[in-house]
């Protein structure tokens, strides 16, 4: 692209447009033999800086010997990104498309129907349509109305919370007044089963609170048991919703550590990654099993309940790296090397065409997938990911986007909840190498690293150019929703 008006001109103007896209995925699905088992471990607010094999651990007053464990198994990320957010996160990963694309680009704040339209083509409904049984235990935050629950959108079975813990304060609250809104009630623990109206159990109040980790677990194991004697190969999705507020451990784990709630509560995790794990091996299939761990995105930045970003700086809800990187560690013996540790740049997007290859699943042609395959990274017959660039959404604004070891900033905040934001008109550019915290800009010495503006900007400039070919469905869109014509 010619520019002819200057770099900032030209930046600015495109920002405008407002989104870029990856490089479309390779469809070339093969499917294995042995059909392997996935199951995604899928944390809440949960910092990169955690577990001890990222540099927590006891350091956070609680050992994670099953994670780190884990770690020496397969394959740890140092660069694992995700969005900003809590619901666009989980939309990203289940599509593997930017949550700008699916109208969830931010928390549902002001429209009861939020989440996926049925148009959307989910990891679950790719699954499913390879034969396999799906299972999901846990948060969703994709939509809490008829159609928008994990059985519309192609799990088998759910068992969870269809919005987000904070809100099991609420009924223990003395002001809270539930007929004030008919969207203001209180949050249920809920099940369903595909094909049926989900059912309401208990509410999610405090007590419901401390316990739900413990049942998602437990019936995630007992998923893994039905399917297993029933040698049916199966997706199990299992969105914790530690460490979101309010974290609070379990009675069972309750001053375990001596080092406080959070401290326990990372114990708790440790406690039910392990028991996941052991189920795996005591059903003979770990083998034939694909083991993810990660986390929907950094941490809270709100006392008492702040997570750990380790070397990295900011929160959720903000553009920098503590936001953007979490932990990710992916286990199949004898395909992805024991003990392998990377920097290369992976997103959460990555994993729906990469499974999907990885079990001759189906990745669509008509419409922009943003993730691209990574079978060949994970693996270890490449020794570089497939991608080298992530835009950086916080909501649905474009802050920057990373390229490479680089970033260049047009927007940022420092601290959800409580920092300004700060628009540049020259945007900055960090090299993540020299200055993993975000500290030290490089405008002073653009002469040296201004370069960089080009090949980052250029991604600006194809995502932009992928949204005006394939506009953004709208937040709060209905179903049924029909794409327009591009």
């Amino acid at each position: 692209m010619r520019v002819k008006n200057g770099f900032e001109i030209w930046f600015t103007a495109v920002l405008a447009i407002a989104v870029w896209v990856g490089p479309v995925a390779a469809q070339d699905a093969a499917s294995g033999p042995d059909h392997p088992n996935v199951v995604l471990v899928f944390m809440d607010n949960y910092g990169w800086g955690e577990p001890g094999v990222y540099g927590g651990g006891i350091l956070r007053g609680a050992p994670s010997p099953r994670i780190d464990t884990l770690a020496s198994e397969g394959m740890r990320l140092l660069n694992f990104n995700v969005e900003a957010q809590c619901t666009p996160s989980r939309a990203a990963i289940l599509t593997g498309r930017y949550a700008i694309r699916t109208g969830n680009a931010t928390i549902p704040i002001e429209t009861p129907v939020y989440g996926l339209t049925q148009w959307e083509y989910t990891l679950a409904e790719m699954f499913s349509d390879v034969g396999y049984a799906t299972g999901m235990f846990g948060k969703w935050h994709l939509g809490h109305t008829d159609g928008r629950y994990p059985t519309d959108q192609g799990f088998d079975e759910w068992y969870g919370i269809p919005n987000s813990s904070d809100e099991s304060a609420w009924p223990d609250d003395s002001r809270y007044r539930p007929d004030s809104h008919p969207f203001a009630q209180p949050e249920y623990v809920m099940q369903a089963l595909r094909g049926e109206e989900p059912e309401k159990l208990k509410v999610y109040d405090t007590e419901a609170r401390l316990l739900i980790d413990a049942e998602i677990t437990d019936r995630s194991i007992d998923f893994m048991q039905r399917k297993a004697a029933a040698e049916s190969p199966f997706f199990l999705f299992i969105p914790y919703t530690q460490t979101h507020m309010p974290v609070v451990p379990h009675p069972d784990f309750k001053g375990t550590t001596g080092n406080g709630d959070f401290a326990d509560v990372l114990a708790q995790i440790d406690t039910y990654v392990g028991r996941l794990l052991d189920e795996v091996d005591r059903l003979g299939i770990a083998d034939n099993t694909i083991f993810i761990f990660t986390s929907d995105n950094g941490p809270d930045p709100t006392v008492p309940h702040q997570s750990f970003s380790g070397p990295w700086s900011g929160s959720y809800f903000t553009g920098r790296e503590g936001s953007l990187r979490v932990p990710f560690i992916v286990r199949w013996p004898g395909k992805v090397p024991a003990g392998a540790v990377s920097n290369e740049i992976v997103h959460e997007m990555d994993l729906f065409p990469t499974l999907a290859r990885a079990v001759g699943g189906r990745v669509p042609d008509d419409r922009v997938i943003d993730g691209v395959d990574q079978l060949d990274f994970f693996t270890g017959t490449q020794q570089a990911s497939n991608r080298e660039a992530v835009i950086v959404y916080v909501g649905s604004e474009i802050y920057g986007v990373k390229w490479r070891n680089y970033k260049m900033m047009s927007k940022e905040i420092d601290r959800a909840f409580a920092d300004p934001t700060r628009t540049y008109g020259v945007p900055l550019l960090y090299d993540l190498h020299a200055d993993p915290k975000e500290e030290h800009p490089l405008h002073s010495r653009w002469y040296y690293s201004g370069w960089v503006r080009w090949p980052a900007g250029h991604c600006i400039v194809d995502h932009a150019i992928s949204l005006k070919k394939e506009p953004p469905i709208r937040p709060g869109t209905s179903d049924p929703f029909v794409p327009s014509k591009r």
